[in-house]
């Protein structure tokens, strides 16, 4: 990874940043068009105070996390992160340890005691990274109902 004074973690607020990390998001959620992100993070951050960072390395986007604060009875006060993805040009140099570090310090500083995430069943390389690098324990599966498609 670069000199950490290159690297700056932001997060963005203003239409103009989320779009200039849509191609980002993109590789990690690419049914997405950019007007259907852009009127998803708004309603989100408006409604769930969803919140969407991202690192930069020399002023480039090197890696982006959306997440949101969360209670429930089964974690309590917790955050979920929603999104997390580096550039696939950039992968494996640290960016989204940093990202993810930055988040728990961050719910830390806010008097949240866990962080969540789901990850899909095809993404072993990321499975291994949360377990093995970040060190997060496998504790449920996710089972989701497309009620368009229910019978």
């Amino acid at each position: 990874m670069s000199d950490a004074n290159t690297l700056l973690i932001k997060e963005l607020t203003k239409e103009k940043e989320c779009i200039e990390a849509f191609p980002i998001m993109r590789q990690l959620r690419p049914h997405l068009t950019q007007n259907i992100y852009l009127d998803l993070v708004n309603e989100a951050q408006k409604k769930e105070n969803y919140k969407l960072f991202t690192l930069y390395d020399n002023g480039d986007i090197a890696a982006v996390i959306g997440f949101m604060p969360m209670i429930t009875l089964y974690y309590g006060k917790f955050i979920w992160v929603c999104d997390l993805v580096t550039d696939s040009s950039k992968r494996s140099k640290g960016y989204g340890e940093k990202l993810l570090t930055f988040i728990h310090e961050w719910a830390k500083e806010c008097g949240y005691k866990k962080v969540a995430l789901s990850s899909g069943l095809q993404r072993e390389d990321a499975h291994r990274f949360y377990e093995d690098k970040m060190s997060y324990s496998k504790v449920s599966y996710v089972f989701i109902k497309d009620l368009n498609n229910a019978r």
